[in-house]
């Protein structure tokens, strides 16, 4: 049998001795010169001062991003832990929040938070209009928002960062009120809190106001936006009264319908909580920032385990709703002092915060105080832990690079008196004395004019056919 000729190899050309081979590479050797070069034409051509602006008004933009994103996360937790008939009306009221707050605070929330004024509130600003004074645009245009012109961001993106806030000081007030309460009420409700409540009390302390010039300190807002929140949302629920069924001989369980929305909510949140603390720096600043980060996720992981134990034990089963509002107790418990704070205080402040969130829920049930998904004891009750805690904890100026010599003074704890506890309670006493006061005329007022309850027939049948005419699950429906 004759042997079939082997045949040759066929050898691949060269890549440059291909046709056309040598130029189909140019533009790939272009592009990479100008990935190489660019960069370095543009660092030289712009000033040191102008890549920081970059810099610092990303991070305020992402961490902006992030606290906006929250809104998602009081939306899922709420909604689950209310009841199915109910839910389109806390999806409602958790998505319309934010528009109303950029509303009221464009309009006149943030000028009488950070326009130049008086101690108690700014007269400027309004509409935003006014001068941009970071130091970005130098010392020529400062004169309108002076309490912010220490951050070198331009003026929208500190406008948008402080709006993120104040719309999570108004869905503070939504679970409490769930299951009961007129739309139109939390309506109005929510562009008075975010149009003059919210932004009056954080003139006091961020807006070189009253408290500011005392020297109380509140970094991200233990007492700014949380106990704020948590005092509107308390008078609330007084005043609604409780939902029908809630309290009989003794209170009953009115479980959520969809827990897992609920831990997903929790999860966001705590996501959102790496916008809200470090962020707070206005600054893309690496070791502020990598500290703060740290505190929150232990105050909040501590906070979590915290819950999970006690509740174990003084109700015999680790309740899960009880461990999504112990992860927030924690973060809300270290917001204040994140900045000012070792780990391990941090750990403490956690830790105690996911304790007391357990007992407060029993205690507000024993007085017959109805809150649906514990708004008031994570955000009001932790929201006073939290920065009672500064006072306590606060390791003093010098002690971080970022702290220098402002900044509060060494807490109780911390080796340095009583001098700084005492301040912070002032806050939280000045505070609390004018939004309980607030609160309970606008409450008032709303409940002689258009009314804040629902009709008993509404409330049984739910508010979601109610007050929108739709369901949030139809199919549910046995029937044709």
């Amino acid at each position: 049998m004759l042997q079939q000729p082997q045949r040759a190899l066929k050898q691949p050309l060269h890549p440059l001795s291909r046709p056309g081979g040598r130029w189909r590479y140019i533009p790939w050797v272009a592009l990479g010169s100008l990935l190489i070069f660019c960069p370095a034409a543009f660092a030289q051509s712009a000033t040191t001062a102008d890549l920081k602006v970059a810099l610092d008004t990303a991070w305020v933009l992402l961490t902006s991003f992030l606290i906006f994103f929250m809104n998602a996360g009081f939306c899922m937790l709420e909604t689950g832990f209310c009841r199915s008939k109910n839910a389109v009306n806390l999806l409602a009221k958790n998505l319309i929040v934010f528009g109303l707050s950029t509303l009221a605070f464009w309009v006149v929330g943030f000028g009488l938070m950070f326009g130049d004024g008086n101690p108690l509130f700014g007269t400027s600003g309004f509409l935003l209009q006014g001068a941009d004074n970071s130091p970005a645009v130098g010392d020529a245009y400062r004169g309108t928002y002076s309490a912010l012109a220490w951050a070198g961001v331009p003026l929208n993106a500190k406008f948008f960062f402080q709006l993120a806030f104040a719309g999570t000081a108004a869905t503070i007030v939504s679970g409490a009120v769930a299951e009961r309460i007129k739309f139109l009420a939390f309506f109005i409700f929510s562009l008075l809190l975010v149009g003059l409540l919210y932004p009056i009390t954080g003139h006091w302390v961020w807006g070189d106001g009253m408290l500011a010039n005392l020297g109380f300190y509140d970094f991200a807002g233990s007492t700014v936006v949380h106990t704020v929140g948590g005092w509107a949302a308390l008078i609330g629920a007084i005043l609604l009264g409780p939902r029908l069924g809630r309290f009989q001989a003794r209170p009953v369980a009115m479980p959520g319908h969809n827990l897992s929305i609920s831990a997903l909510g929790c999860l966001i949140l705590w996501l959102g909580w790496f916008g809200f603390n470090p962020g707070s720096t206005m600054a893309a600043d690496p070791l502020p920032i990598s500290h703060i980060v740290v505190t929150t996720n232990i105050a909040g992981a501590l906070g979590g385990l915290a819950a999970t134990v006690t509740s174990w034990i003084y109700l015999s089963k680790p309740d899960l709703s009880m461990i999504i509002n112990g992860v927030l107790a924690g973060l809300v418990s270290v917001t204040a002092s994140c900045a000012y704070v070792n780990l391990g205080s941090a750990a403490l402040i956690g830790l105690v915060g996911g304790v007391i969130v357990v007992f407060s829920v029993t205690l507000l049930d024993s007085l017959k105080i109805d809150d649906p998904v514990g708004a008031v004891s994570v955000h009001l009750v932790c929201g006073t832990w939290g920065t009672v805690a500064l006072g306590l904890f606060s390791v003093g100026p010098g002690s971080y690079s970022w702290y220098g010599g402002d900044g509060p003074l060494a807490g109780l704890f911390m080796g340095g008196g009583i001098q700084q506890l005492l301040v912070q309670l002032l806050g939280i006493a000045a505070v609390g004395a004018f939004t309980v006061t607030f609160s309970l005329l606008c409450w008032l007022t709303l409940r002689a004019t258009v009314g804040i309850r629902v009709s008993e027939a509404e409330e049984i049948q739910g508010l979601d056919l109610g007050e929108h005419a739709m369901e949030a699950y139809p199919e549910f429906q046995v029937g044709p």
